[in-house]
């Protein structure tokens, strides 16, 4: 069927499947509480693998985002509790500014340098760590040092429901900020022109450049937002979890490539869509969801995670040798 040829559809109908698998399996995975924690987990996540989406979709790699993320967070955080600073706005502007900025030191070096991302991104991962934790402080700023304002932000919700036992659930207004920005970078992937050399330069950076396309300012334009991204989405997991941690998101790199390759990316360049990378990401999250519901232990989640991304490497690499890009 004509309508199976698109990833977008199969990997949907791969999502309702696990859903329905999964659902028989533990009943409880049904449970309102526990749909509203799964679309809670998707947000910080979610909004990672949307910069990462650009960077592949490029026809490059990064592993550094997330500690784009933690140096965003921690500093702001830090510097909000030093000064007594008890706001939203100004902070998320900080955060996302660093991680632009950060971004942009990838996009600088790769361009610059005509080096290997992977390596790239490597080194700034480290390199940024390190300063952080070298250069900043170790400690975790826990709950009853966080500013009130960013509890209060993580706290909100859509919608809050009561269980039997008189306690509370609800689904977190954060997915309404995940759902616009994925909207955003939907509209600007397939309506305007800087997303069109962001495919044009994935699929052959060569035949991108003799076209017009400026490369320099397509580089630019993932790294830099794919860093506004991780730092505005650690500040959003500091505000949700309730704690500033230097030493977090490590390995979290793995999670989020998996969902982008997941979601029909190509490992290659050239291809990827957002509606793709969301549907993927429900279903990682879904998967190590599941997993924690049936009491299996984190190593053997990381397994499980591992063999999605190379199973899901697998397939688009034989789907992009066959057909064209």
């Amino acid at each position: 069927m004509r309508v199976l040829r698109n990833s977008n559809v199969v990997i949907a109908l791969i999502l309702v499947a696990a859903m329905v698998v999964i659902g028989l399996i533990n009943p409880a995975f049904w449970q309102l509480s526990n749909i509203f924690s799964l679309l809670k987990a998707n947000v910080v996540i979610g909004l990672m693998a949307l910069g990462v989406l650009l960077i592949m979709i490029s026809g490059g790699i990064d592993v550094s985002f997330t500690a784009f993320a933690i140096a965003a967070m921690y500093l702001v955080v830090r510097t909000m509790v030093a000064i007594d600073y008890d706001g939203v706005i100004l902070p998320f502007i900080f955060a996302t500014a660093i991680g632009g900025l950060l971004g942009l030191m990838n996009a600088g070096i790769i361009h610059k340098f005509h080096m290997i991302p992977l390596i790239v991104t490597l080194g700034t991962a480290s390199l940024v760590r390190g300063l952080v934790l070298g250069g900043v402080g170790t400690s975790n700023v826990n709950i009853d040092e966080m500013p009130p304002s960013l509890i209060e932000l993580g706290r909100a919700n859509i919608v809050t429901l009561e269980r039997a036992n008189g306690t509370t659930f609800g689904l977190t207004a954060m997915i309404l900020v995940y759902a616009a920005l994925a909207i955003l970078i939907h509209l600007v992937l397939t309506r305007t022109m800087i997303g069109r050399s962001v495919y044009a330069y994935g699929a052959d950076p060569e035949a991108a450049r003799r076209v017009g396309f400026k490369t320099g300012r397509t580089m630019i334009f993932v790294y830099c937002t794919a860093g506004a991204l991780a730092g505005f989405a650690g500040l959003l997991h500091s505000s949700m979890s309730w704690l500033a941690n230097p030493r977090g998101f490590v390995g979290l790199e793995l999670d989020v490539i998996a969902a982008v390759v997941l979601g029909g990316c190509s490992i290659f360049g050239g291809r990827g869509s957002v509606i793709g990378t969301v549907l993927g990401v429900f279903i990682l999250v879904m998967i190590q969801n599941s997993l924690i519901l049936m009491g299996i232990d984190m190593t053997w989640q990381r397994v499980v995670v591992g063999g999605v991304l190379i199973s899901a490497v697998a397939i688009t690499a034989l789907r992009d040798r066959r057909s064209p890009a």
